[in-house]
């Protein structure tokens, strides 16, 4: 894909090329927003509102990660999400802990092996399960920092120009992140980790 070349002619109002970036990105999109929001629904309105916004600004965009740019989108599509959310409380509780698995159910798209047993396929959805239910207990700000970061590997800096924060709040909320992410899932789900995770936790 020659991403300049298809950015050149989407800013100048070729659709098709923009449709190619969207194919491109869209799953890193909505991943972004699943981790954030924790719902498949949710996460579904924020990505596309986030594509039809940069598709409305795609003439502002001035180069650098074209990656960044749309995750930025994204990221403060699902915080204005989080602000409604605070303001209008959602009905049930039931509501805030239903996890999605799998493009099926509407949740975070993944590869699935064909040839995985059935007992491993339930485990890692057992524990894709606890890690969103620990990303969810976490602040807002300290939230998406981590999905930011360790689900959809941004550097500090790219993080830092997505969220418009000094570097080295980026650093002090991952950081904060880690550890209660750490403790959340030793906690929860510390015999579905793997064996080299919980012999750290051990000898820590």
């Amino acid at each position: 894909m020659d991403e300049p070349a298809l950015i050149r002619d989407a800013q100048r109002g070729d659709l098709d090329s923009f449709n190619r970036l969207v194919l491109a990105y869209q799953t890193q999109v909505y991943n972004v927003a699943y981790r954030v929001l924790g719902e498949a629904a949710a996460a579904d309105d924020a990505a596309q509102e986030a594509f039809i916004s940069a598709y409305k600004h795609l003439r502002s965009y001035r180069g650098g990660s074209f990656r960044g740019w749309l995750l930025r989108i994204v990221t403060n599509a699902a915080y204005d999400e989080l602000r409604r959310r605070k303001r209008k409380p959602a009905a049930s509780l039931e509501a805030l802990t239903v996890m999605d698995s799998g493009p099926d159910a509407g949740g975070e798209a993944q590869l699935v092996s064909e040839v995985e047993a059935p007992e491993d396929h339930a485990q890692r959805a057992e524990l894709a399960g606890a890690i969103q239910h620990c990303l969810d207990a976490l602040p807002d700000d300290m939230r998406l920092v981590a999905v930011l970061s360790d689900v959809q590997a941004l550097d500090y800096s790219e993080i830092a120009r997505s969220l418009n924060l000094a570097l080295g709040t980026v650093k002090s909320r991952l950081s904060r992140a880690r550890t209660r992410m750490r403790d959340c899932l030793d906690q929860s789900a510390r015999e579905l980790l793997p064996a080299a995770y919980r012999l750290r936790g051990e000898s820590a």
